[in-house]
Order: structure tokens, then C-alpha cells, then sequence
């Protein structure tokens, strides 16, 4: 008899990654599933808090492939190694501050260390040649392979036709004509082979699955950077700038303003760690200050709050300042107007 072949693969959430592991499952490999936790994954944060998001489902995608296609999912907690790419990404950002080749060979080269680890023979990915400007050229899906280490231990099963031969395809552990062609950034051969396996609700592409593709995300991690004079983050920075309204007066300080309930229950959490404003006149929203704010800078924070609460067009609001030493003292001040909140100081 002969061994059966294990394969892992590259499990996103999104359809292509779906597809190309059930092609491979179709031909009896053993397939499992790996899915790298980065910190700026789009699954599960704001839309499992923003009510606008309500209707959309509250799951993650990348458990919800796995519950499809009936594999084991490895989910790896890799934010603090994943921090060099993000920082000092070798083949530079996309559009915003997406370092999408960087992000494709480390993803490979950690699923390389696991198959050496736990016995497995390739790796699977759902890279489409040409879907991804950055990541998925001709002339890039090479580098994935040579940076990586997999070399032709790296299979693509949607696109491989227009590839050489992998070793998996040239020692018969697969059959080459049983796998597919699809170039291109259209998405219809994908929903179609999506229809054929009985696949449905599926993630969609808009938006794609990382915030770092996110042009109004890159710019608050800019400004993070700037403000602080260094590149650098911690995982409670990035959760924060997926949520609320920024809105940065100065350089050394900045407001994280609740846009509704979910958001002010999630800003909660971080209370303690800043300097923090409710409203306690008028309905209002949490409000984070985040920095060095002087005195001055705390008023002019409060006046900032009471703009977005419901006392906007009262003379006066009052305001609760909680210090993260436990000091607390109410500030009653006017609403700033909304035209002395300049465009500039929205981040």
C-alpha cells in the first residue's frame, strides 16, 4: 500500500484558500489547515461591535472553512514575529501599508517549519496569478518560493497550470491534470467551482482580509508612528485603531471617541490604561486621551467630547475626567463647534 500524503494549507477565510484545499482533498491527500493570527486580521473585531455591521455574520471565517471542508485548523499566534514585516518589509508596502510579498514568504516559511515539525509533505495556498497586484505576479510567486525556503514544496492548485511542475505534481503525490488554470481578477471561475462543491456564504474579497490593505487604517498607524517618533507597536495599539473616531489636536496627544454603544462598551476595557472623559450631563461617548496632555490639552479633550455628545448645542456640558491613577474631577465646559475641529485633526 502506499503512504498517504499530508498536505497543509494556507487557511484565510476566504474562498480561493477553501478551494484550493478541497482540490487537493479531492485527489485523497490529507489535508490540514494553518492560519496565522497577525493582530491585523479583519476577523472578528468591528464588525462583531459596530451596529451597522449587525447583519453581517459573527464568526470567523477561517474556522468556518475549516467546518466546511471537515479538517483540522492550526490557528498560530505569530503578532510578535510578524512585527519585521509590518516594520521593515523587504520588498516594501502596497497601495497603504500592506507589505503583501513580505507577508506571503513569511506565512510559507512558517508553514515550511511546521510541515518539517509534524511529518507533512507540501504546502497548498490559494495564490491566483494575477489576482493580487503586489503578491501574485508571474514574476513574484517565485520569490515566495525561493525567500520561504518550500521552493517546489509550494503548491497552487487554482493556478498551476500556468506554473512549473511542483515536486509533489512530478512524484505523482498529485495529479497535475486535475488541477486548475485560473489567472486573472475575476472572480467567476472561483464561484463556479464554489457552486459545483455545494459551497455557500462564503467570505467575500471586498475589503480583503487584513487592515493593513485599509487606507484610513494605514493612515492611523502613520500617525502613531509620527506621534511617537518610532515604529513600533503593541497589540493593544492596533485593537484600537480599528475602533472609534481619532481625532489628534497636537502632536502629543489624541482622541479615541466611541462612535456608538459597541464601541464605548470595547474602550471600556482600556480605561485604566488612559486618561478617560464621560459625559455626565447630556447622553455621550467614552472618550480615550491618548499621549502626554497637559491641563490645557484636557480641557480642550473635554470641549472635543462634549461636541459629540448630546449637549452639542448647550451652553455647557458636563464632563467626568478620569486619570489612570484613580484621581477623578468634573470639567464643565462649552462644546467646541464643530468648524474649530479642523479637518487635519481627524486621522
Amino acid at each position: 500500500m502506499s503512504t498517504q500524503r499530508k498536505a497543509v494549507a494556507l487557511i484565510s477565510g476566504g474562498l480561493d484558500s477553501m478551494l484550493a484545499a478541497k482540490v487537493i482533498m479531492e485527489q485523497g491527500i490529507h489535508v490540514e489547515g494553518i492560519n496565522f493570527f497577525t493582530g491585523f486580521c479583519v476577523e472578528g473585531h468591528t464588525h462583531a461591535i459596530r451596529k451597522r455591521d449587525r447583519a453581517r455574520p459573527k464568526r470567523n471565517n477561517a474556522l468556518w472553512v475549516a467546518e466546511q471542508l471537515g479538517i483540522k485548523l492550526h490557528i498560530i499566534d505569530v503578532i510578535e514575529e510578524y512585527k519585521q514585516v509590518v516594520l521593515n518589509p523587504r520588498h516594501g508596502y502596497g497601495q497603504n501599508l500592506n507589505p503583501c510579498l513580505d507577508c506571503k514568504g513569511f506565512m510559507v516559511a512558517r508553514a515550511y517549519e511546521w510541515i518539517r515539525e509534524h511529518g507533512f509533505d507540501f504546502i497548498i495556498t490559494g495564490e491566483v496569478m494575477g489576482q493580487r497586484p503586489m503578491s501574485q505576479r508571474r514574476d513574484t510567486l517565485p520569490v515566495i518560493q525561493k525567500e520561504s525556503g518550500a521552493g517546489d514544496l509550494l503548491l497552487r492548485p487554482l493556478c498551476a497550470k500556468h506554473l512549473p511542475p511542483t515536486l509533489p505534481e512530478r512524484e505523482g503525490w498529485v495529479d497535475r491534470d486535475k488541477l486548475l488554470d485560473f489567472s486573472g481578477r475575476s472572480r467567476k471561475p472561483q464561484m463556479a467551482l464554489a457552486a459545483k462543491y455545494g459551497f455557500e456564504d462564503y467570505a467575500q474579497p471586498a475589503g480583503g482580509c487584513c487592515f493593513l490593505t485599509d487606507a484610513a487604517y494605514s493612515a492611523k498607524l502613520a500617525d502613531l508612528w509620527r506621534a511617537r517618533g518610532r515604529r513600533d507597536y503593541d497589540l493593544d495599539d492596533i485593537m484600537l485603531l480599528k475602533v472609534g473616531r481619532h481625532i489628534r489636536p497636537a502632536p502629543h496627544f489624541k482622541l479615541i471617541v466611541g462612535r456608538e454603544e459597541g464601541e464605548n462598551n470595547f474602550l471600556e476595557g482600556y480605561r485604566k490604561r488612559f486618561p478617560h472623559l464621560r459625559c455626565v450631563s447630556h447622553p455621550g461617548p467614552l472618550v480615550l486621551v491618548d499621549g502626554e496632555p497637559g491641563a490645557a490639552d484636557l480641557e480642550l479633550a473635554a470641549r472635543i467630547a462634549a461636541r459629540y455628545s448630546q449637549g452639542r448645542t448647550a451652553p455647557a456640558v458636563t464632563l467626568e475626567l478620569n486619570l489612570p491613577g484613580g484621581e477623578s474631577r468634573e470639567l464643565t465646559v462649552a462644546p467646541l463647534p464643530p468648524a474649530e475641529i479642523p479637518e487635519d485633526w481627524h486621522v
